[in-house]
């Protein structure tokens, strides 16, 4: 019986671990300081099927990205900790890794400068999910590269 239990357990760890596919999740990293923007961004990543970790500000950002590399990072660009120097930090720190751009406060000097600075796709806020979710979808299945459309949104 105890074998039979154990056995049941592996199998509801392995099912609810892995994608259809059979690897593991992409871990997303979100970094939000608008606590209520970061939790509809992570309810609507997760529903999507992705892991999440959360981050409120550019150095709490930084510091997860330090401690496990992320398969792709959302973040917020003015917030505290944040800006263009943050988000060139973060590039260099995990440079395979796409990073997405979010602002209210953009313009198309903004979008030029984040691009510049490491950015692989841009958004000005209110962020349409629907967009963010394909874009995220295709800059996983294409890692290193940017997404031959919808990178400026």
């Amino acid at each position: 019986m105890a074998h039979r239990l154990r056995y049941f357990v592996l199998m509801v760890t392995y099912s609810e671990g892995t994608r259809a596919e059979g690897r593991t999740p992409a871990v997303l990293l979100v970094v939000e300081d608008d606590k209520d923007m970061r939790s509809l961004l992570c309810d609507e990543l997760w529903g999507e099927g992705y892991q999440l970790r959360e981050a409120s500000n550019g150095d709490e950002g930084r510091a997860a990205v330090m401690r496990a590399a992320p398969d792709l990072i959302v973040t917020d660009l003015k917030m505290p900790a944040g800006g263009f120097e943050y988000v060139h930090r973060l590039r260099r720190c995990v440079p395979g890794c796409p990073i997405i751009v979010m602002t209210a406060f953009g313009d198309a000097q903004t979008k030029d400068e984040a691009l510049k600075n490491g950015a692989t796709a841009y958004f000005d806020k209110p962020v349409r999910l629907s967009e963010l979710k394909a874009t995220v979808k295709q800059l996983l299945q294409h890692p290193g590269g940017r997404p031959a459309d919808g990178l400026v949104h």
